[in-house]
């Protein structure tokens, strides 16, 4: 008897062990990251569109976590631009949505929590994202940001897509 009450508490420590190992395996993610070089090439793309837009930009690249990850300022940008590019990229990035969304709800009353919250919700930013994941994003200091964030993003996705084997 005294033996046949020891297997049970033998079982359950297997159950644990193996419940254990299943959920390590669930604690561990792989992580898409926007490299340097994948920054600085969205960087180049927004600039290329903007000169042939004749517009004088400012931008930011963030990555998942909000870091800094590539900044940069035409000549002749304004003094506020960078900081502006940076606040829109934050907002993008919190809320997961073009930033141009995020305006929308804000003006029409639905949910006005960007604005409490410290956000920037004006037009100019987007969310980067790879396989359904926000990887980052990009803000510019332009109403019309948004357009110049989505031809750099796609000039890196695409470039990615044609390096693909």
């Amino acid at each position: 008897m005294r033996f046949k009450s020891c297997l049970i508490p033998l079982t359950a420590i297997f159950a644990i062990a193996s419940a254990a190992e299943a959920s390590a395996e669930a604690m561990v993610r792989e992580q898409k990251v926007i490299s340097s070089a994948g920054a600085r090439t969205m960087v180049d793309a927004c600039t290329a569109w903007a000169e042939r837009n004749h517009v004088t930009v400012a931008m930011s690249v963030l990555d998942w976590a909000g870091n800094l990850i590539e900044s940069h300022a035409m000549e002749g940008a304004a003094a506020n631009a960078i900081d502006t590019a940076l606040l829109k990229a934050k907002s993008a990035l919190r809320w997961r949505r073009p930033t141009s969304e995020m305006n929308k709800i804000v003006r029409t009353g639905q949910n006005l929590a960007p604005t409490f919250m410290h956000d920037f919700p004006q037009p100019g930013a987007l969310p980067i994202v790879v396989d359904g994941e926000v990887i980052g994003s990009m803000g510019v200091s332009s109403a019309d940001g948004e357009k110049c964030a989505q031809a750099a993003i796609d000039a890196v996705l695409n470039k990615q897509r044609a390096a693909a084997p």
